[in-house]
């Protein structure tokens, strides 16, 4: 499989784009969510895309919709996803005006296991998330000029740090991380306000989920992120690194 982008392309030079997110990451230092992705879609239109993994960020993708209805929703089908998330895909694509895009890793599970041989995951997790996650992201995101963002600043050490807007060096593109302040407790209020579809396992000692086999439940009083790579010191999939 060729990775494609469905993303209308790039008219700004990464010159440009910078000088955009680092004037907006002064304007909008204290701007509430929806201020953010205002300036997002009223500065960057079909090129705004938001990244999603239908785990605990669900809140994202109907947030934007609600202020630019239409935006692309990326969501990464790594082929190792929870049930549950699988569900709250469809359950929010029924419900938001966004179009909702599967973004697909170049091999199938069955294919990478012929590749590379099963269970990748435990031998090398770092491989697998590049080849399931990376890779097949960052062809989808040279389509975009700007991309939309659930990380929050609580999530962990390396996250505490991050802007509302910001230049993402690696992409070479625009991040906007409009939910960035907020707290756990307030994505749930958000989703019980206006009846947002949640993944399950939210509620079930899961506070961060990825793909099933990389995930377990995270004890009380330990880090949102603990359940990923447990037992690694693999803390990120690289996404945002």
């Amino acid at each position: 499989m060729t990775l494609t982008t469905h993303g209308p392309g790039r008219t700004r030079t990464p010159g440009e784009l910078q000088a955009l997110a680092e004037q907006a990451g002064r304007d909008l230092a204290d701007a509430t969510a929806e201020e953010v992705v205002a300036w997002a879609s009223a500065t960057f239109g079909r090129s705004l895309a938001v990244a999603c993994s239908m785990a605990g960020d669900t809140v994202l993708p109907h947030l934007v919709a609600r202020v630019a209805p239409g935006v692309d929703v990326l969501f990464l089908e790594t082929g190792d996803h929870f049930a549950e998330t699988l569900g709250t895909r469809d359950a929010l694509a029924s419900v938001i005006d966004a179009h909702v895009i599967d973004v697909l890793p170049r091999q199938t599970v069955a294919e990478q296991d012929a590749e590379y041989g099963p269970k990748l995951h435990d031998r090398n997790p770092t491989l697998c998330c590049q080849l399931r996650k990376v890779e097949p992201i960052n062809a989808e995101l040279a389509g975009y000029e700007a991309w939309v963002t659930g990380i929050r600043r609580e999530d962990n050490a390396l996250r505490s740090q991050a802007g509302l807007v910001e230049w993402d060096p690696g992409h070479q593109m625009v991040k906007v991380n409009p939910l960035a302040a907020w707290s756990f407790d307030d994505l749930l209020d958000y989703a019980e306000r206006h009846q947002v579809p949640v993944n399950l396992l939210l509620t079930d000692g899961y506070p961060s989920i990825g793909c099933a086999p990389c995930t377990r439940r995270v004890e009380p009083g330990e880090d949102p992120r603990a359940g990923r790579w447990a037992g690694l010191a693999k803390t990120e999939c690289g996404l945002h690194l």
